[in-house]
């Protein structure tokens, strides 16, 4: 059951040039207004970097209109992180975005199962004022919750520059999760990171993970 989770996952990444462990730190709670939706994620110890990498952050309040399956959405994404290759080292920041538009939820009557989809405006400071993203999330609990399948993707407009001097208009980002939930606190399970065009990654890439969660 999804109605609301609280919960702490930690990932060993195994994608190409990776090796490196993220965390992640993960709340939904809906209440009679609609629900907050909110995750920080941060890597370590990536090259020659010793400790936080990178520290990234969500947040999302969706807010219903009525009795319909509808609500409006506001999300704010930002984040920063450091870089060392040997004597080389140094800092960057990750553009901050606003985001505003519809959500389209359903969930079955048990909350065993459910998805939203999202058309939204983004705004990406210092980059893009008039772009948007499209999102969809779902979940599904099996064989008496003891197996859940989730996650997310994103398709959104944003324009990047590659070291190959390439460019691209449209970023596409999904990261399915297979957990087996051993208790109801304690999962063991994969997250497969699947990506065209993001980041610093030209093309389409598939980044698996292996991990554990602890939900509250």
């Amino acid at each position: 059951m999804l109605a609301k989770a609280q919960n702490v996952q930690l990932h060993y990444d195994m994608g190409k040039d990776r090796g490196y462990l993220t965390s992640t730190v993960e709340m939904f709670k809906p209440d009679k207004w609609g629900n907050t939706f909110f995750f920080i994620d941060m890597d370590y110890n990536v090259g020659d970097v010793k400790g936080v990498s990178l520290a990234y952050f969500e947040i999302a309040r969706c807010l219903k209109l009525g009795k319909s399956p509808l609500s409006l959405h506001a999300e704010f994404n930002g984040g920063f992180g450091q870089f060392k290759d040997g004597s080389f080292s140094g800092a960057y920041t990750i553009n901050n975005a606003w985001l505003g538009g519809l959500d389209y939820s359903w969930n079955n009557a048990d909350f065993s199962k459910g998805f939203s989809l999202k058309a939204l405006y983004k705004n990406i400071r210092h980059k893009d004022n008039g772009s948007f993203q499209l999102t969809g999330v779902w979940y599904a609990n099996f064989l008496n919750n003891k197996i859940t399948f989730s996650g997310f993707a994103d398709f959104w407009k944003e324009e990047n520059v590659f070291m190959s001097g390439k460019n691209t208009d449209f970023i596409f980002l999904s990261e399915p999760q297979l957990w087996y939930n051993a208790t109801k606190n304690i999962s063991f399970g994969t997250e497969i990171e699947l990506s065209n065009n993001f980041g610093t990654m030209e093309g389409f890439h598939v980044m698996p993970t292996v991990a554990g969660k602890w939900t509250f």
